[in-house]
């Protein structure tokens, strides 16, 4: 079979892991502002500032060689409301800004500028000032140089997105009044200046972000009598239930008074700040702005996700645990098998000269004396017949045939066999000792129509085989524990399985309807009401790829052919008996934890290195650990089930990180080619289908 190279699916997980890390780092470092300096210092040494600022007006200008402070005039108020625009609280403050006929400058953080919009428009549009207070609240006190320019140009370019107008006011969060700089400050207010910003203070700081009563902040915000002011408000970052009630009675107290309110610039005698953007840089803000919109539901979304997995994983877990358990038990409890039993041994074999001639001599040499071996031998261009002709024993026959597929093959040997009890193994099998009379014990029940064994690898020497090995044991074998639980198996492997006669011709035989036949004909069984089932204790080694291109097109044609197989017999799901138990228990298991459930292990593995790396959270990489020791826990209980050996469990760690990101690659793959329509074929199918050929035994 011949399928596509994995390398442009790393590129897409690649890019799709990429765009899904980039959107949290948007929503949590420079959105949420996470790993920079987020909270207010003390004022420390000031022996650095120059006297013309602390002991100037509140508005400082550092843009040029010399730094000029601007007073505010005598009987002016300038109200200033910071950490907007709030969709709450923006509104309320600018309909009573509108009723008392009152000015006001709104310095926005960036990041809510993103969020609204439309109320950064509502402010401009009603003849208001805005405004920067960066973009996420940093303190520019204590933030390096790179954050300082990053929180000011994202500033910059929402404001532009939002209202197509740029601004050289900058109020700088956790600012005080002038007296209040102290080096730290001033280094802020120096560099901020030189991006070419206008640095705003305040006389007055109502400390209504206190949560003080409306009296406390009318009090607090009110100047010295004749002075004019920078009156300190908020309109964000918090309940400013008591900011909204208390704005009216100040107006209104002051307007008493004589105080005259304008804008910010008006009240220290400067021209407007504002000015128009060009196209291109408006453009550019607004497409900020949608980026920024859709990364902001990306870690609510992502923390649902990944706790969604948690707990599905974590029900997983459990169910196999306790399927291990209770199956082992079962199986203690079966009767020896009986190995006399005749049964017949098909095994499709295409270019298998290397392995063909153990497998058969396996077979005869299995404690099963009456077993009958058809060899298929389809379209081989190798020696695979006469390998398997090599064997020179009565109990052997070795058939040819064109390359007509393995359904083909097998139906071909099946036609051919002696006994009703009938064994499909694939070429590159070795079945146990005792493994063809176990599976042969279980047809005593008659309503029994097929019996999966219990597959091994044979080539354990490489990291990838070992990685299959450690698979094979943990997921295959454990599931189909539950699956014989649950009364419905949904694979009977092509490794090792063994068929009812009966009720193979129930179904048709082997279909080639998908190309995972195994689990075609296994699910087939199940809605003609017969029943599939497990013996862990009948055991097969088999042959597993070496190589990821190799691996790669066995579980994409795996998967494809599961999602042929769910979709062909979706219909069971209304079905009764045991057809109802793989319609409504085995398929929502395959759909859930072998399809869904495998795409969103990569996105975990990544939010948990992220969540490290940045400081962010510990919770998913808290998750990661906890499930990865629950993995090794599994793996070690499983592995002492099936009497292997533990000394690979080292292994487990980095098989559930980099081999399931590979498996996630090809369910990815298969999802894909299901929904185009176009998935691989097993070989060929079309070609001239005339009788098989018998080939002479070796004397």
């Amino acid at each position: 079979m011949r399928g596509t190279t994995p390398r442009g699916h790393w590129w897409l997980l690649g890019s799709l892991l990429t765009v899904f890390l980039l959107a949290l780092f948007l929503a949590t470092s420079v959105i949420r502002g996470v790993g920079a300096a987020g909270t207010s210092q003390s004022q420390g040494p000031d022996d650095l500032v120059p006297g013309s600022v602390s002991g100037g007006g509140p508005v400082v200008d550092a843009r040029g060689a010399a730094p000029i402070s601007s007073a505010v005039r005598p009987g002016t108020v300038a109200l200033t409301f910071d950490d907007g625009p709030d969709p709450a609280w923006t509104p309320q403050i600018l309909r009573l800004l509108a009723a008392k006929q009152v000015p006001g400058t709104f310095f926005v953080i960036g990041e809510h500028v993103a969020e609204h919009p439309e109320l950064v428009r509502a402010e401009t549009a009603a003849g208001h000032q805005v405004g920067l207070h960066t973009f996420t609240h940093v303190d520019l006190a204590t933030a390096p140089v790179w954050r300082v320019q990053l929180e000011l140009a994202a500033s910059r370019a929402v404001l532009a997105g939002a209202t197509g107008r740029s601004t050289a006011l900058l109020r700088p969060p956790y600012s005080s009044t002038p007296d209040a700089v102290g080096n730290r400050d001033w280094q802020a207010i120096q560099r901020t200046g030189a991006l070419g910003y206008l640095n705003v203070l305040s006389t007055q700081d109502s400390l209504d972000w206190e949560g003080g009563q409306v009296d406390d902040i009318v009090r607090q915000a009110v100047p010295p009598a004749g002075q004019g002011a920078i009156v300190l408000m908020h309109d964000g970052g918090g309940d400013r239930s008591h900011t909204v009630a208390a704005l009216g009675r100040f107006i209104d107290t002051l307007k008493a008074r004589g105080y005259r309110f304008t804008t910010l610039t008006q009240a220290v005698g400067l021209p407007p700040q504002s000015a128009p953007v060009p196209r291109l840089e408006r453009w550019y803000g607004a497409a900020l702005i949608e980026l920024l919109r859709a990364a902001f539901p990306v870690p609510t979304t992502a923390a649902w996700l990944l706790a969604t997995v948690a707990v599905l994983t974590a029900v997983r877990l459990l169910l196999l645990a306790v399927a291990a358990t209770a199956h082992r038990r079962r199986t203690d409890r079966q009767a020896l098998p009986d190995p006399g039993l005749p049964v017949s041994v098909v095994v499709p074999a295409h270019n298998e000269e290397a392995t063909i001639a153990a497998c058969v001599r396996a077979l005869l040499d299995g404690g099963c004396p009456g077993v009958d071996v058809v060899v298929v031998d389809d379209g081989s261009v190798d020696g695979t017949a006469a390998a398997a002709a090599a064997v020179a024993d009565p109990r052997v026959r070795v058939v040819t045939q064109p390359n007509r597929g393995k359904p083909a093959a097998l139906n071909a040997g099946v036609a051919l066999a002696a006994h009703d009890v009938i064994l499909m193994v694939d070429a590159d099998t070795v079945l146990a000792h005792g493994a063809v009379a176990r599976l042969a014990a279980a047809f005593t029940d008659p309503g029994i129509g097929a019996v999966a064994g219990n597959t091994k690898v044979a080539n354990r020497a490489g990291l990838l085989p070992l990685w299959q090995h450690l698979e094979y044991v943990m997921s295959f074998g454990l599931e189909r524990r539950l699956f014989d639980l649950f009364g419905a198996s949904p694979t009977v492997p092509g490794a090792i399985g063994a068929f009812r006669r009966p009720a193979l011709a129930s179904c048709g035989g082997i279909s080639a309807d998908t190309i995972a036949e195994d689990t075609d004909i296994a699910m087939a069984l199940c809605r003609a009401g017969w029943r599939v089932v497990y013996r862990s204790d009948a055991h097969a080694s088999t042959h597993v790829p070496t190589t990821v291109r190799e691996l790669w097109h066995q579980r994409y044609r795996w998967a494809y052919g599961t999602l042929q197989s769910i979709w062909k017999h979706r219909r069971s799901v209304t079905e009764r008996g045991t057809a109802g138990r793989l319609g409504r228990r085995t398929l929502p298991y395959l759909l859930l934890f072998q399809l869904a459930l495998p795409l969103t292990a990569p996105a975990l593995d990544a939010a948990a290195l992220y969540g490290l790396a940045f400081g962010v959270s510990p919770a998913p990489a808290y998750t990661w650990a906890a499930f990865s020791l629950a993995q090794l826990a599994l793996a070690a209980h499983a592995l002492r089930q099936d009497r292997q050996s533990l000394r690979h469990l080292w292994l487990v760690p980095l098989q559930q990180t980099l081999y399931r990101t590979a498996l996630c690659l090809v369910t990815i793959h298969a999802l894909v080619s299901a929904a185009l329509g176009a998935g691989p074929h097993w070989r060929n199918h079309t070609a001239p289908r005339p009788e098989a050929r018998v080939v002479p035994a070796a004397v």
